[in-house]
C-alpha cells in the first residue's frame, strides 16, 4: 500500500458532476460540471434532470480531471466515489461509472459517504492536520458538532433536532423571493441590512450541542407574512441579516465550546454553509479569541465537489476499507 497513492474521486450526489485527482493530500486537479442553473429554473433540484445531466457529463469531467492532473489512468491506485447520501438516480450514475473504471484498471473501488467527504475537505487545506480536533458540519442536509478522534473515528456531540442550516436558508430565501440555492443570495442581501429584527437564537445555552432551526425558520416566515398581510413596509435586507446572524452565530459558538470541552486546540469545518462569508468571519473571530487554530476549506471545497471525495478516499485507502463491485447506492445513510 502506497504512502501517497494517486486517487481519482467522483461525485454525483446532487446537481454537480465532479472529478478530482489527488496524490496523497496534494490536490492535482479539481473539475466540475454543474446543472445548478438548469435546476434553478424549477426552484430546486429535479432528480430526473440531475440524473440525465450526470450521464451526459461524467465521462467528460473524469477526462478533464486526468488531463488537468497530468495523470494517465494507468497511474491511478484507486477510484473513490460517493455512494450515498443523495439522489438515488444521480448517485447510480457516478457509482456505475466508477465501478467500470476501477474494474477495467484492476484497482480498488472505495465507497465514500458524502458527509464524511465534507469532513475530509479540511485535510486538503492543511496537509499537516491530524486528529483529534472539532469539526463543525453545516450543509443542506446536516448540521452537527463533531469530535474527530482519529481519521476514521468520531463522536457526534450534537446535531440539529429538525431542519439543517442549509435547508433553513433555502426556505427563508423562498419567503424572501430569492432564487435557489438560497444561501448565497441571503448572504448577499444581508450585507445591505442590519441586525434589527428580534428573531429567536435557537437553544442558546440549552440542549448541549444540539441545534434547532424549525422555530427560527417559522419566526421569519411569520414575520414576513404578518408584515405583508398588514400592508406594512419592512426591509428584506434587515430580515436576511437578522436571520443569518441568528442562524450562524450559534454554530461558531458551539464549535468553540466543543473544542474547549474536549481539550483540543483545533477547529475545522465542512459543508456548503461553511462557504458563507459571515460564518467564516465569525468562526475566525471566535477561534482567535479562544486561542484555537482554525482550518477552513476553500469555499469551492465546501459545496459539493470531488476533491473532498478523493480526500475521504485517501482516509479509507489507508484504512484498507475497499468496496466490492456489488456496492449499491443509498439515498440515505447514517453519519458514521
Amino acid at each position: 500500500m502506497k504512502e501517497k497513492p494517486i486517487i481519482l474521486g467522483i461525485e454525483s450526489s446532487c446537481d454537480e458532476t465532479a472529478a478530482a485527482v489527488i496524490c496523497g493530500r496534494k490536490l492535482l486537479s479539481d473539475e466540475i460540471i454543474s446543472s445548478a442553473s438548469v435546476q434553478a429554473q424549477f426552484g430546486g433540484v429535479v432528480p430526473e434532470i440531475a440524473s440525465r445531466a450526470h450521464t451526459d457529463a461524467v465521462d467528460e469531467v473524469v477526462a478533464r480531471a486526468l488531463i488537468s492532473a497530468q495523470v494517465k489512468k494507468e497511474q491511478l491506485d484507486a477510484v473513490a466515489v460517493t455512494y450515498g447520501a443523495g439522489l438515488l438516480g444521480a448517485l447510480l450514475v457516478g457509482l456505475s461509472f466508477a465501478k467500470g473504471f476501477a474494474y477495467g484498471l484492476n484497482i480498488p473501488l472505495i465507497g465514500v459517504n458524502h458527509i464524511r467527504g465534507h469532513l475530509a475537505a479540511c485535510y486538503l487545506e492543511d496537509e499537516t492536520l491530524k486528529p483529534p480536533f472539532i469539526t463543525l458540519l453545516a450543509s443542506g442536509g446536516h448540521t452537527a458538532v463533531i469530535y474527530v478522534k482519529t481519521e476514521t473515528e468520531f463522536e457526534v456531540l450534537g446535531s440539529t433536532r429538525d431542519d439543517a442550516a442549509g435547508e433553513a436558508f433555502d426556505k427563508v430565501a423562498r419567503v424572501l423571493s430569492l432564487p435557489y440555492p438560497g444561501g448565497p443570495h441571503i448572504e448577499k442581501l444581508a450585507r445591505e441590512g442590519s441586525d434589527s429584527v428580534p428573531f429567536p437564537k435557537m437553544l442558546k445555552g440549552l440542549g448541549g450541542y444540539d441545534f434547532s432551526y424549525s422555530g427560527l425558520k417559522t419566526a421569519v416566515i411569520n414575520y414576513v407574512h404578518t408584515k405583508e398581510q398588514k400592508g406594512e413596509v419592512y426591509s428584506r435586507a434587515d430580515v436576511a441579516c437578522s436571520f443569518q446572524k441568528a442562524a450562524l452565530d450559534i454554530l461558531a459558538e458551539k464549535a468553540v465550546e466543543g473544542a474547549q470541552e474536549k481539550g483540543v486546540n483545533t477547529v475545522a469545518a465542512g459543508g456548503g454553509v461553511i462557504a458563507n462569508g459571515y460564518l467564516r468571519e465569525k468562526l475566525t473571530a471566535e477561534c482567535k479569541t479562544a486561542g484555537l487554530k482554525l482550518v477552513l476549506p476553500e469555499r469551492k471545497h465546501c459545496t459539493d465537489n470531488a476533491a473532498m471525495i478523493a480526500a475521504e478516499g485517501l482516509v479509507q485507502y489507508r484504512a484498507g476499507n475497499f468496496a466490492p463491485l456489488s456496492l449499491n447506492a443509498q439515498a440515505s445513510i447514517p453519519l458514521r
